[in-house]
């Protein structure tokens, strides 16, 4: 076991890494820019160095500064948290050049999930359904609109390196394909430095759904379910619950062992989600994150796992804790997405919180790194705090959640709890009868934004 790693994040995940490690008796490494040097994640560390000014590049994506503060502190090991590096190859092979460990996927896995055109190839080879489109790269508008022809419209042209809503256009009708072609690629090229799109085709109310799986890298994997996140703006994700309330349990079992079958075939190590379309009983692979999720609680809450720990486990050499028998539902879980952000333009609002008191109670948890007087700094993403509850059912659920939320308090800056109280007076909320694209219809109607 390791006996000190670097946490190359910030915020409520680089809180909960510090945690998970302290439990096991690990020393742990903070790092941060100069906008960071007063951050929870620092005061909580065992030690902290300081990698670079507020901006991104320069600090949190510095790989020459955080390969040094390892060497600075002696760190064995570096866990990425997610975002940042968490996903970089480049990055996770001078870790291992420089006799690091890191808390994760090969450096193989990640390239070849990285990209969507190979990630959906790899996994039609495993046994893993897919939603119809092209094989492969779409070079030119010609190309698009002949494909466009033979699936049928409605289709989505996607950049080939895109994530987080970036690089993803919606063609309705052929009329529609040279916009949104021409978009998606100036889109990967700007965000990504990639102008390679494929194409798919567009289901029209599907949910979204994922299946947490992970492996030791010796062969073996294991499911953990399926969260549902098909509330979402703009493709980003604002509240996940487990189990997905439209998901059968022959369905989770289903595609949950295509999924555990897959990794282990590959001998993926760490934490790992799939993520489907689910459209009328049938699952369409779309991506896969190869890190742990922004909602990980809310699985860890329904299975009684640490998945850090067990990140932190398997990194080490050990076998994985658990076995796929082991793993059993106890209740429903959902989390909530706490941003500083502007209703009803959700325009960052970062500043000083003058008072903050996390709500709590059984069944009740939340992971932020905000405090009396801290500063939210305006460099990097408005998350400030993840709200997470568990019940014995999703009625118990739901109504956890309406109390915790009373009782939140985060006076000085903006944030997007209004949205959660107005969400649960929603019928469609309450029953979970809602797809990807309710959301966006919901904010036009009542905020006149989406």
């Amino acid at each position: 076991m390791f006996n000190k790693i670097l946490i190359a994040n910030r915020g409520e995940i680089a809180l909960r890494v510090i945690r998970a490690a302290r439990e096991m008796g690990i020393g742990t490494v903070a790092v941060h820019s100069t906008a960071d040097s007063d951050a929870m994640h620092v005061r909580m560390a065992d030690e902290s160095v300081c990698v670079g000014p507020p901006s991104s590049m320069q600090s949190y994506l510095s790989i020459p500064a955080i390969i040094a503060a390892c060497e600075i502190t002696g760190a064995e090991a570096i866990h990425p948290g997610y975002g940042f590096l968490s996903e970089n190859a480049n990055f996770v092979q001078i870790v291992q050049d420089h006799g690091l460990t890191f808390i994760g996927p090969t450096a193989e896995h990640i390239r070849v999930m990285g990209d969507k055109i190979t990630a959906k190839d790899t996994m039609k080879k495993l046994g893993v359904p897919c939603v119809p489109g092209s094989a492969g790269g779409v070079a030119t508008l010609e190309e698009a609109k002949a494909l466009g022809a033979e699936m049928g419209y409605p289709v989505i042209i996607k950049a080939t390196a895109g994530g987080g809503g970036k690089g993803m256009k919606v063609a309705e009708t052929a009329n529609d394909m040279e916009r949104a072609f021409q978009t998606a690629r100036a889109e990967g090229k700007s965000n990504f430095g990639n102008d390679e799109v494929y194409i798919e085709k567009y289901l029209t109310t599907p949910r979204h759904i994922e299946i947490q799986v992970f492996g030791d890298g010796k062969g073996r994997a294991v499911h953990l379910g399926e969260r549902d996140c098909s509330l979402q703006r703009r493709h980003q994700k604002v509240f996940e619950e487990a189990p997905g309330p439209a998901i059968s349990a022959e369905e989770r079992a289903r595609i949950g062992k295509v999924c555990a079958d897959a990794m282990a075939d590959i001998n993926y190590i760490g934490a790992g989600t799939i993520e489907f379309l689910y459209e009328k009983g049938e699952f369409y692979f779309i991506e896969m994150n190869t890190r742990l999720q922004v909602e990980h609680p809310v699985t860890e809450a329904i299975f009684g796992v640490d998945l850090v720990r067990e990140q932190i486990r398997v990194a080490s050499g050990m076998d994985m804790s658990f076995q796929q028998e082991d793993l059993q539902i106890n209740g429903h879980s959902i989390e909530v997405r706490i941003n500083a952000e502007k209703l009803p333009n959700f325009s960052p609002c970062p500043g000083r919180i003058t008072q903050y008191h996390a709500p709590g109670g059984l069944g009740v948890r939340m992971d932020s790194a905000l405090y009396d007087g801290y500063s939210i700094p305006p460099y990097y993403d408005s998350l400030i705090g993840k709200l997470i509850v568990h019940g014995r059912d999703r009625p118990e659920a739901l109504a956890r959640l309406h109390r915790a939320l009373g009782e939140l308090i985060v006076d000085g800056v903006d944030t997007t709890v209004p949205l959660f109280h107005a969400l649960l007076a929603e019928p469609d909320v309450l029953s979970g009868d809602y797809n990807i694209h309710w959301l966006e219809h919901w904010l036009e109607t009542n905020l006149g934004n989406a």
